[in-house]
């Protein structure tokens, strides 16, 4: 049996990685199918509504690190999606996640002989290099000493003195790259996923800490919406996922998430004016058109301290009308 292609596109939060992967997916060659398993720090799948949008075939495992609880929700997952047969895996793990280990998963038994796995791609904004909160997580280091091909995203907002700092930053490594580059608003090129893979050696993964296997978040017949929190590695998240026929006034949610002072935001949501994902770092909102329609609207906040997560519900839901 001929193997199928696997990458890892891994990156600290806010740093693009859903992005760059549609990127991808909206240059792959036209006749191969392409599959994605896509793993969240927080519990409603984002990035996983995102993704499906352009027609890859997704399986998410939200709510923490993937190879976690004895690795079962990525084993579920990856086997889900190889009985789909697709040409090519992306696998994209959570900002706070560590790859040493999804790694070594699916370069043993029993994924070695099923999958051949490339280059991993670490994704990293170099704004972010002189921030004591990247350079002193081991996570963030970690991502880049194991990567084959580091990128320097968001050049268009980094100035000259940022960009140099990343280049010596990551020359500062201890191993062989394949690639060390930069790119505009994640725009990866499809070559780079078959660059030559190195051997890395990591200093330890801290896994998240969940009893239960992880399953994802869903609403009962008749829920309007639910709502669900989490923590692990000094990060909390709350999540909300509300009913299909929930719309909400385009301009004041927009205002809202633009004033949430948290780490991280991103929501799929059906607005007045149309379906839109929306993407928030450092309180700035990027949001981008999509085709769906009478989906399930998810809005998700990462941060390090648990915010008023009861008063943004009731903004939430004071906005809340019935879609026509």
């Amino acid at each position: 049996m001929s193997q199928i292609a696997a990458n890892i596109i891994t990156g600290f939060l806010g740093v693009g990685k859903t992005t760059a992967i549609r990127h991808l997916l909206a240059n792959k060659p036209e006749h191969e199918r392409w599959a994605i398993l896509v793993n969240e720090f927080g519990e409603v799948g984002v990035d996983g509504a995102i993704l499906s949008e352009q027609g890859a075939l997704v399986k998410e495992v939200p709510g923490g690190c993937m190879c976690c609880v004895a690795g079962l929700p990525m084993t579920v997952g990856l086997n889900t999606l190889l009985a789909e047969k697709p040409d090519r895996i992306l696998i994209e793990p959570t900002g706070l996640g560590h790859p040493k280990d999804i790694i070594g998963k699916l370069t043993q038994p029993p994924f070695d002989t099923s999958l051949s796995l490339g280059a991993t791609i670490t994704l990293v904004d170099p704004r972010c290099i002189d921030d004591v909160r990247y350079r002193e997580n081991q996570n963030f280091h970690d991502q880049i000493a194991l990567a084959d091909v580091v990128v320097a995203n968001k050049l268009d907002q980094c100035s000259e003195a940022q960009i140099a700092t990343f280049y010596d930053y990551v020359a500062a490594f201890d191993g062989e790259k394949s690639l060390v580059t930069g790119v505009e608003q994640g725009a990866l090129e499809t070559a780079w996923l078959a660059l030559p893979r190195h051997a890395r050696q990591a200093h330890y993964h801290h896994h998240h800490n969940d009893a239960e296997p992880m399953t994802t978040l869903a609403l009962g017949p008749d829920d309007t919406y639910t709502r669900k929190e989490n923590q692990g590695q000094g990060y909390v998240s709350c999540g909300w996922l509300f009913a299909a026929h929930c719309c909400f006034p385009f301009d004041a949610l927009y205002g809202l998430l633009s004033n949430i002072n948290a780490q991280r935001i991103k929501a799929v949501v059906n607005t007045d004016e149309g379906f839109y994902a929306f993407n928030v770092a450092n309180q700035v909102v990027t949001v981008t058109p999509m085709s769906i329609e009478q989906a399930e609207s998810r809005i998700e906040v990462i941060d390090t301290d648990a915010l008023p997560w009861d008063e943004l519900e009731s903004i939430l839901l004071s906005f809340v009308t019935p879609s026509h």
